[in-house]
């Protein structure tokens, strides 16, 4: 085990967010994506550690676009089908975020790599 010099948000989406991934591509009944369904995609950031409430607070609007545009891009590449405004607001309405103080990795064997995040990047994860 591995203690990281980092936190963690876990973020997952909302009610909300799940009503404007499926109004993306109308479906009829049950083909519709459930909230669990959806739940099971959530990410991971890691984050400069954060040893108070008001630190955390303060990181996570400095970077909540940043958060949120990823989260959208995710499910929907072109913009133009993204919500109208993105704002501190819907970020807090589509997303709701869990810290965690301490990162563990448990990989004892692969060494951490770093890779930046793009586009293609998300369409792999997607495709797996």
């Amino acid at each position: 085990m591995k203690l990281l010099n980092r936190s963690a948000l876990s973020v997952r989406p909302t009610r909300h967010f799940v009503d404007w991934i499926n109004a993306l591509e109308p479906t009829m009944g049950d083909d519709d994506l459930t909230l669990s369904d959806v739940e099971r995609e959530s990410t991971v950031y890691l984050i400069p550690e954060m040893d108070t409430p008001e630190a955390l607070e303060g990181f996570v609007r400095e970077r909540y676009l940043e958060i949120l545009e990823t989260e959208l891009r995710a499910w929907e590449e072109d913009e133009r089908q993204w919500p109208e405004t993105i704002d501190w607001s819907l970020f807090q309405r589509f997303l709701q975020i869990e810290h965690s103080y301490l990162a563990i990795d448990l990989d004892n064997e692969a060494a951490l790599e770093i890779s930046e995040v793009d586009d293609s990047l998300l369409l792999e994860t997607d495709q797996d």
